[in-house]
């Protein structure tokens, strides 16, 4: 083989590594059980049972990538951006709505909170994600966790 065509393949698996960083387990992971800690819960760990159902969610959705809960029995959260949305981005975005959460009061205040609090759910043991670039270019996230989480009158941790 020769050389050129050898840094022809290097050169290709090291743009697929791009491709998939910021959205594999352990990015997922690690940014819920940041903030898993931050709140003294234990963390989450991968289950692949929720990543196959996040994912069949995620692709019934690439043609028109629209936006709604699958309903399923699992907790989830969902996000949407465009072309360059990244797992650790959604995660991100979940929990910038920590100050949304009046832990005290066991309520939302001023705006959305509940992806939150799914995040950090005391008895919620797994989590699993997926995402696809949709045929509008837009992505589309989600993660599943279980046990579900966000029960009405149960504080999250």
């Amino acid at each position: 083989m020769k050389i050129s065509n050898i840094v022809f393949i290097l050169t290709i698996i090291s743009m697929c590594n791009i491709c998939f960083a910021q959205n594999s387990p352990k990015d997922y992971l690690d940014g819920h059980n940041e903030a898993r800690k931050e709140v003294g819960v234990k963390p989450l760990t991968w289950n692949e049972t929720l990543v196959a159902y996040a994912q069949k969610y995620v692709d019934s959705k690439k043609k028109d990538c629209e936006f709604e809960h699958s309903m399923g029995p699992y907790g989830e959260n969902l996000a949407q951006g465009f072309e360059q949305l990244t797992g650790v981005d959604s995660v991100k975005m979940w929990l910038s709505e920590k100050p949304f959460y009046d832990h005290k009061n066991n309520k939302c205040v001023k705006d959305e909170c509940l992806h939150y609090t799914q995040m950090i759910w005391n008895s919620t043991e797994s989590v699993g994600c997926a995402s696809t670039k949709c045929d509008n270019n837009w992505i589309f996230v989600i993660c599943s966790y279980y046990p579900p989480g966000n029960i009405e009158g149960l504080p999250a941790y």
